[in-house]
């Protein structure tokens, strides 16, 4: 299925429909992404996820998950990639959020490896990105991501696929954790924020990984109820973004 008539002619199910109108802003492609899921009790989210948002969770457990993956083929709206500046490394920290019936994700801190990816997405989403030094490469079967420390943030893994691709279960702590299309923020006077996001749903591998440094949760306050993470790998997705907007 060509991506094209997947978002337009939107054949979405139901965690996929737009909240918006509007028409995509942003676009870019997420390659050899790693979620690393921890468990976490709602109460301790409740303490550091702001309150106009509601603390998503799955059987009463909330979730915390750190992202390391390679953006590529950047590119605003009408606008082609710019060489040198579209494909960088990143990662990201996110929880599980809920409004109006609509399951999201709320980040405490993204990254990536170029100022101006940064900067542009603190420009448009209004979102917590910081620049960073980060390498990402393939070594064999392994793909390895290192970051600088900085603002006691640090990560240095590998990890690698372990097993063949496939869709989430319908009704699976997968499915719960992955399949949401809409981000969420609070803005500065304190007014809760959506931007929708797009994409087909993931073809997901089991994974395996090492954490050669890894002060992510702990530069947020966090300790896991279990410090073994339960692990996905997704090798591909194209993912559009629409505006961020205020949610009535």
């Amino acid at each position: 299925m060509k991506e094209r008539t997947f978002v337009e002619n939107s054949n979405l199910n139901e965690r996929q429909k737009l909240t918006t109108n509007l028409p995509w802003i942003m676009k870019q492609t997420w390659k050899d992404v790693l979620f690393a899921h921890y468990p976490v009790s709602r109460k301790v989210l409740e303490e550091i996820v702001p309150s106009q948002l509601t603390v998503d969770t799955f059987y009463q457990t909330g979730w915390i998950s750190i992202v390391p993956y390679l953006t590529s083929s950047m590119h605003l709206r009408g606008v082609p990639p710019v060489p040198g500046i579209s494909t960088y490394p990143g990662f990201n920290i996110r929880t599980y959020v809920t409004m109006n019936g609509k399951p999201g994700v709320y980040f405490f801190r993204l990254t990536a490896a170029k100022h101006l990816a940064a900067l542009s997405a603190k420009t448009f989403f209004q979102l917590p990105y910081l620049q960073m030094d980060m390498n990402m490469k393939q070594e064999k079967n392994l793909i390895v991501f290192e970051s600088e420390e900085k603002a006691g943030l640090e990560l240095s893994c590998n990890y690698r696929s372990v097993s063949e691709a496939s869709p989430t279960n319908r009704g699976s702590l997968e499915e719960w954790l992955l399949e949401r299309y809409c981000l969420y923020n609070v803005s500065k006077k304190g007014v809760p924020l959506r931007a929708d996001i797009l994409h087909e749903p993931w073809l997901i591998e089991k994974a395996e990984a090492e954490f050669q440094q890894n002060t992510l949760l702990s530069s947020i306050g966090i300790e896991t109820e279990n410090e073994k993470p339960i692990l996905h790998y997704a090798k591909k997705r194209i993912v559009r973004f629409w505006p961020i907007t205020r949610i009535k």
